[in-house]
């Protein structure tokens, strides 16, 4: 009765139509009549459950749309109703609306599946205007406002707490059930939840660009990349229909006109293979299975922008990652500091002042172990050297901070550490003032996800870094990466997947979307982890894990392989079964009814079998 209720209306009535022929069908049949009454009384079922299948072929014909489902059903049942059998051609239009409504029931499964997704746009939202509450559209709140949010309902636009202390539920965001406690200063979501107490919220972007906004439009914009296996069944169903259709003509009309052959049996042949011949059991089930994958997915917090991506991630044998928040925490630690000629507490001044206007991890971890007052009087014009570090002026001087490559740019002399970590050098114009050590710690799930993709038949892991060799090879043998290339500027990192790029059937390559995204584009399939709240992340990449979990990957590459396999199950099946009844048809070892259960029948199976992409067991 559940699963009833969830039924929209037209749904039921479509269930009705089918009770009632089904009903009129066996008082047809068990009446003592015959002849012409006998007819009438099996056309009634016949109208009731097709005649809406009769005026959309009609329909399609008067647009030029000509071989499709409905046509063949109609020509097979109105044949059928031509030669004498009555209760075939009304059975099997009664099995065809059965079919069909098995295929909407699975649709709609499928879109709720994402519904629960679509349920976290918010209807309102409570702002405060002129010291009063005025509850309003959220596209009508300007950036900048303050919104109130009560316990239990959800947050309608990205802001930040300026007032209260919560707990949020991000669940439809992100996949995970664990709720987040919130303080004033931290940034909440649009689309999560307000659990506990009542907060308030100063707005840092309008609704159309508010993380639940971009969310939604990627979920409902997913069914138009189609799969190559999607665009093979279009283009098979092009060709094939005319095919049949052509087939049933001359299996109809040679065996009488030049064997002598009676047009009655060879014409009730031709109507079997006109009946089993219809490819709606590939055109359904193939698109249902990679709308179910999406959905199963998109229940984990995996956003697949669409069925094209979800193949790829199919193929997938080849895994390049990130290093700095991908692989590793990307909370970075000064854990020491080595000054040339000046003191430690003067070296870490000057580099805190020099990173101070940066939001890169490295820098925050620097002003971080810094802790103190930061004159911004003392800091002139800085220049972001891509992929080296910073030049920038502090008390007069220029001040150049990065890596080995932006020292040996300026000719400075440098030395390396022996210790493992990131190294920060400084230089004063063209002296060497020392550098800094910045440990990375692991992620906790990173070791396991890389064994577990080595179980999943992945092939080759390979770590991108701009870190140092040493750095990079004490990450990888810790993590078990086989794979390392450090040192890289982000348009070596392009170069580098280009390379891997002709060796693999299918690269991924997993990064935080941000500054990573001309790799990820390069890429067969670019995802972007970590990324709630990331414009970049959410437009570069094909695929989104919207938490920090690394352990998310190997579950979009099981899904992903999970549906392809649906996908070919349902293609072998159904294109067995109808060769194996066609020929049996051909040959009068079919009857309609054999006909009915290599059509529909396939159809119901192949829908069942695509549902199986919904449910997503770990």
């Amino acid at each position: 009765m559940m699963f009833f209720k969830e039924w929209d209306k037209e749904q039921r009535e479509a269930l009705y139509r089918i009770a009632a022929a089904v009903v009129l069908l066996a008082v047809a049949w068990l009446l003592p009549v015959s002849g012409l009454w006998k007819a009438l009384f099996f056309l009634v079922p016949y109208l009731i459950a097709g005649g809406e299948v009769l005026w959309s072929a009609c329909k399609n014909i008067a647009h030029g749309e000509i071989f499709d489902e409905e046509f063949l059903m109609s020509i097979a049942t109105l044949g059928a109703l031509a030669i004498g059998e009555y209760p075939e051609a009304a059975a099997v239009m009664i099995f065809f609306q059965i079919g069909e409504l098995f295929e909407d029931i699975a649709v709609g499964r499928s879109r709720r599946s994402i519904a629960a997704l679509m349920d976290i746009r918010p209807d309102s939202a409570v702002v405060l205007r002129n010291g009063k509450e005025e509850t309003v559209s959220p596209d009508t709140v300007e950036i900048g406002e303050t919104i109130l949010i009560k316990p239990g309902e959800k947050i309608a636009l990205d802001g930040t707490i300026t007032e209260g202390v919560t707990t949020v539920n991000a669940a439809a965001l992100t996949g995970e059930s664990m709720p987040q406690d919130k303080k004033e200063g931290e940034r909440v979501l649009s689309g999560t939840v307000n659990l506990s107490g009542v907060i308030k919220v100063k707005t840092d972007s309008k609704f159309g660009e508010s993380t639940v906004s971009k969310v939604l439009d990627l979920v409902e914009n997913a069914a138009s990349k189609k799969a190559k296996a999607e665009n093979f069944i279009t283009r098979f169903a092009r060709y094939y229909t005319p095919c049949v259709v052509v087939g049933a003509v001359l299996l109809a009309l040679l065996p009488p006109l030049f064997f002598g052959q009676p047009w009655s049996v060879w014409i009730n042949r031709a109507l079997i293979f006109l009946m089993v011949s219809c490819p709606c059991a590939l055109v359904v089930s193939v698109p249902l299975s990679f709308f179910g994958g999406i959905g199963g997915a998109s229940k984990e917090g995996i956003l697949i922008k669409g069925a094209s991506y979800l193949e790829a991630l199919s193929k997938a044998d080849t895994l390049v990652f990130d290093k700095t928040g991908t692989l590793t925490e990307g909370s970075f630690t000064v854990t020491a500091i080595h000054p040339e000629r000046i003191s430690e507490d003067k070296l870490l001044d000057i580099a805190a002042a020099a990173e101070s206007r940066s939001d890169h991890p490295i820098a925050e971890s620097i002003v971080r172990a810094h802790g103190g007052h930061i004159d911004p009087t003392r800091i002139g014009e800085t220049t972001e050297l891509s992929g080296m570090g910073v030049k920038t002026v502090i008390d007069g001087a220029t001040v150049y901070i990065g890596n080995d490559k932006l020292m040996d740019s300026i000719g400075v002399e440098w030395h390396a550490c022996h210790l493992t970590g990131t190294v920060v050098h400084l230089a004063d114009g063209k002296e060497y003032l020392g550098h800094i050590i910045i440990a990375d710690v692991p992620k906790k799930d990173a070791e396991e996800t890389i064994a577990q993709l080595r179980k999943l038949g992945v092939k080759k892991t390979v770590m991108l870094t701009g870190d140092t060799a040493a750095v990079g090879e004490a990450v990888a043998r810790e993590l078990g990466v086989s794979e390392v290339h450090a040192g890289l500027l982000p348009a070596q990192k392009v170069a580098d997947v280009e390379k891997l790029l002709q060796t693999s059937r299918g690269l991924v390559f997993v990064g935080d979307g941000i500054n990573d995204a001309p790799v990820i584009s390069r890429a067969d399939v670019g995802v972007a982890m970590g990324a709630l709240g990331s414009d970049a992340a959410i437009e570069a990449a094909d695929v989104v894990l919207m938490d920090d979990k690394l352990s998310k990957l190997v579950r979009a590459i099981a899904i992903a392989r999970k549906t392809m396999r649906i996908v070919k199950e349902n293609i072998v099946f159904a294109l067995a079964v109808k060769a194996l009844v066609l020929l049996l048809g051909a040959l009068g070892a079919a009857n309609m009814w054999t006909a009915v259960f290599a059509d529909v029948g396939v159809l119901i199976l192949a829908i069942l079998n695509a549902l199986r992409a919904l449910r997503a067991k770990r």
